[in-house]
């Protein structure tokens, strides 16, 4: 997705509606759907402050994002645009009710990209719950929402070297998906594992919420894709397909495997296949056909598999939620195997004039390299100074063990009858 350039620039009501409504369903996808896709892994005990990090999140980056990340990410940056954007457009300057981006006014366009900055911190929430102070989620949010998401965003959205490169990654897989999955591990890394890691304990205390949650993902992933092409046609309607076939694909996929190997199909392994397919098909969904959608969710999943088992059991991190197993590596999967399957032999639309396989995938790798390095860095920089201005990063053993609810927050999520 890019920062779109019309030669005459008119409204239609048809698009405003489109993207509206896309809007309103990645909206959907963070509150409630994330928070409840995550309160239902969590203990009972922390429901409430996985709930709290999720809708402070949102109101934090809202904030941010209208007061200068918008300018910041998409517009013209001069000098250093191949990184960065520029001044003109903060605090929402400039931009008057008859402003279009495209066919659609530029509120709506601002509304829509607001969701995606405010859904994708939000996911890196899931590495460090259960024992992270509320203070330090809500300023490592804030850093890491200015030193990491606006640059990236204008680098790949907004007009910058990334998008000038033609990298086949239709709705985020860079900057949404491995961006925040790389952030995950980092944190996960820098604040230590939970002091009953690996137990019994720590299992999901409501699987119902997490599906619950997991669906509305599901539904508002099609408005968190479609809405990328900013019109309301026919490629829009296939993109929207392409997402819920590799959701399909993907779910399907985890439910074979786990069946195979572990003797049971979990309601948690098919609802994070489903996620782990939307995730590996978020680049490719805009360039393949929609057998290659199921293709792409289903060969995601078993490299997401093999990287929980990896960084938990092998490696003893405690992402707490598989971020970086679902999220950064379906999204490296994801916009590797997108080439692949943009082939018009596969039923793809093709790559552009002069460019072949190979040189699409060297682009391809060449972004998803960057964007590792990139959100390494810059978490490894917002941690830090997290840790500094809120002298630590974890809460004390006490409050780990009664609970975040109780000891941050001054209330419970359920009341349990004597």
């Amino acid at each position: 997705m890019a920062f779109p350039v019309f030669a005459a620039p008119t409204l239609s009501s048809g698009d405003t509606a489109f993207v509206f409504v896309t809007a309103v369903l990645v909206l959907m996808m963070t509150l409630p759907g994330l928070a409840l896709f995550y309160g239902g892994m969590a203990q009972s005990k922390n429901v409430l402050s996985i709930l709290m990090q999720v809708f402070a999140t949102v109101a934090l980056v809202a904030v941010l994002f209208t007061l200068f990340g918008y300018s910041y990410a998409f517009t013209d940056g001069g000098p250093v645009n191949s990184y960065l954007g520029g001044a003109s457009k903060t605090l929402l300057r400039n931009i008057t009710t008859d402003s279009l981006v495209g066919s659609v006014p530029e509120y709506v366009y601002i509304f829509f990209m607001l969701t995606f900055a405010a859904i994708t911190p939000a996911l890196i929430a899931g590495s460090f719950a259960e024992r992270v102070k509320f203070s330090a989620a809500m300023v490592f949010i804030a850093l890491w929402s200015i030193l990491n998401y606006v640059p990236l965003a204008h680098m790949a959205w907004g007009g910058g070297w990334m998008a000038a490169l033609s990298v086949q990654d239709f709705a985020g897989g860079d900057v949404v998906h491995i961006n925040s999955g790389v952030a995950a591990l980092v944190v996960a890394i820098a604040i230590g594992r939970r002091r009953q890691f690996g137990t019994v304990a720590l299992t999901p205390h409501n699987m119902t919420m997490t599906l619950t949650g997991g669906c509305l993902l599901m539904i508002g992933w099609l408005g968190f894709c479609g809405g990328c092409a900013l019109q309301a046609n026919g490629y829009a309607m296939l993109v929207i397909f392409n997402t819920l076939l590799g959701a399909c694909g993907g779910a399907l996929a985890w439910m074979l495997l786990e069946w195979k190997f572990q003797r049971h199909p979990s309601l948690l392994g098919i609802v994070t296949g489903s996620v782990a397919g939307m995730v590996g098909v978020t680049p490719a969904c805009g360039y393949v056909g929609p057998v290659g959608a199921i293709c792409v969710g289903a060969l995601t999943v078993p490299f997401c598999m093999a990287c929980v088992r990896l960084i938990k059991q092998r490696f003893q991190l405690d992402d707490a939620f598989d971020v970086f197993a679902i999220h950064g590596t379906g999204g490296i999967v994801g916009g590797l195997l997108t080439p692949l399957f943009a082939l018009p032999l596969l039923g793809g639309q093709g790559y552009i004039a002069g460019r072949d396989l190979f040189g699409q995938l060297g682009v391809n790798a060449s972004s998803i390299a960057f964007s590792i390095l990139f959100s390494a860095l810059t978490s490894w920089v917002a941690i830090k100074i997290t840790a500094f201005v809120c002298r630590g990063l974890r809460v004390d053993q006490e409050a780990e063990f009664d609970g975040l609810d109780l000891t941050t927050h001054g209330e419970v999520g359920y009341r349990h009858s004597n």
